[in-house]
């Protein structure tokens, strides 16, 4: 299998179980709680590594007693995070989330104050071992010049991006990766109603890459050059836990195309993947279908 090294944030999510949402003001009680890693990369790699790949995880930790969730679940699922920064004095960030159990919606609040990385921790880890390199797209001035590291090194590697949220100066990075990750929620704020529009949209500004898009309960969608791929979302009962589901959907993907799958099967298998994950709590057990 392949070496995937992922750039992104880790966190310590704590997850309360509620009966039902609380509104404003009003207080429920949590049916369970549980602490759990967090953060969309490691996620991803948690999930590939499940997969039979080996994941190399860059990112900053805190020396605080709450990091130690983080490293021992990278290492319960062999995720290797030994090139990482570590920050003294630093405060692991936290995700307070709040899980539906009947639909398995989610809520989440998330505290972060810990610095990034800078640009040169890309120097940090081989790339010239690695055959995918993920990025979430966080600090895109910084990202786009790990990017250019590694397009000057090895300009043959796939890079992929998670576009999940508006950031500052996003466009630097519609540049210089293979395959984009557009979620919904980043689509809404933009004020598209559909993923093809979206994909439409950023293929004017992004040339020679894969972009995808995915839509929930309608699937995902992917857009070649011209041609506009989709997979419908799997049907699943009961559904236990969304958190995740978009990470896992990405591990998919960058697995299948790994294996050489087309678009369309990728998307698929993609789509597939993140149907089991919400059958579970958490990640562990995925495997591939």
């Amino acid at each position: 299998m392949a070496t995937i090294i992922g750039v992104g944030i880790a966190a310590v999510d704590i997850v309360n179980t509620v009966d039902g949402y609380p509104t404003e003001d009003e207080e429920v009680r949590a049916l369970t709680q549980s602490l759990r890693r967090g953060g969309n990369v490691t996620n991803s790699l948690v999930v590939l590594s499940q997969l039979g790949h080996d994941c190399v995880w860059l990112g900053t930790l805190a020396d605080d007693v709450n990091s130690q969730v983080i490293t021992e679940d990278l290492s319960r699922h062999g995720v290797n995070y030994s090139c990482c920064e570590r920050i003294k004095n630093g405060k692991t960030p936290t995700s307070f989330i709040t899980l539906n159990q009947h639909n398995g919606s989610r809520t989440i609040v998330h505290y972060r104050d810990l610095p990034e990385l800078s640009a040169q921790s890309i120097n940090a880890v081989n790339i010239k071992q690695a055959q995918w390199i993920h990025f979430e797209a966080r600090n895109a001035t910084v990202t786009r010049q790990m990017m250019d590291t590694i397009n000057s090194l090895v300009p043959d590697i796939p890079v992929s991006i998670e576009v999940e949220k508006p950031r500052d100066q996003l466009q630097l990075l519609f540049t210089g990766a293979d395959v984009y990750f557009f979620s919904r929620a980043f689509a809404a704020t933009q004020e598209f109603d559909s993923a093809p529009a979206l994909l439409h949209h950023y293929r004017n500004k992004i040339a020679d890459a894969l972009l995808v898009c995915t839509w929930g309960e309608l699937g995902a969608y992917a857009l070649q050059d011209e041609q506009l791929f989709h997979a419908p979302a799997l049907s699943v009962n009961p559904i236990v836990d969304t958190i995740g589901a978009g990470d896992t959907f990405n591990a998919g993907f960058i697995h299948a195309r790994l294996n050489k799958d087309d678009v369309q099967s990728a998307l698929e298998k993609a789509c597939a993947l993140a149907a089991q994950k919400i059958t579970l709590e958490g990640f562990d057990g995925i495997h591939d279908a």
